[in-house]
């Protein structure tokens, strides 16, 4: 039986960009910085959540041979590869403070919805996030 989600994966460009992003910009703590060779294991997680971690994964070796990671290297820049949905308590307090820290590549502005608020944004390779927050329960 499956009890829980331990790491989620995404692709990125260049890990020390992505760190900086999705820790600095987006308000997520680092996780995991391992080396083992040249391979660097890096993860983001949501402040307080231990059980779930983001993987920032660079295409290229060990993981991949060149063409293959150059193909993916498209597809990120692309936005193809699927994304990340965060929550918060306040979409549009975060849509501020976030273009305080400087995101600019917002897909769309926080928006009313049945199932609550919420906006889109890029982080620097393309890939797409949504942060939503819940409506209330009726």
């Amino acid at each position: 039986m499956i009890t829980s989600l331990n790491v989620a994966s995404i692709y990125v460009l260049d890990k020390e960009e992505a760190l900086d992003f999705y820790v600095n910009k987006l308000g997520l703590e680092k996780g995991n910085d391992v080396r083992q060779g040249d391979y660097r294991w890096l993860t983001v997680r949501a402040p307080g959540d231990r059980p779930t971690e983001i993987s920032l994964e660079q295409p290229g070796p060990p993981l991949h041979d060149e063409a293959t990671a150059e193909q993916i290297r498209e597809l990120v820049a692309k936005g193809a590869l699927g994304g990340l949905v965060f929550i918060t308590e306040d979409a549009r307090a975060l849509y501020d403070t976030l273009r305080e820290r400087g995101v600019t590549d917002f897909t769309q502005e926080p928006t009313e919805h049945f199932y609550g608020t919420d906006m889109g944004l890029r982080d620097p390779f393309g890939n797409p996030i949504r942060i939503l927050q819940q409506g209330k329960a009726t």
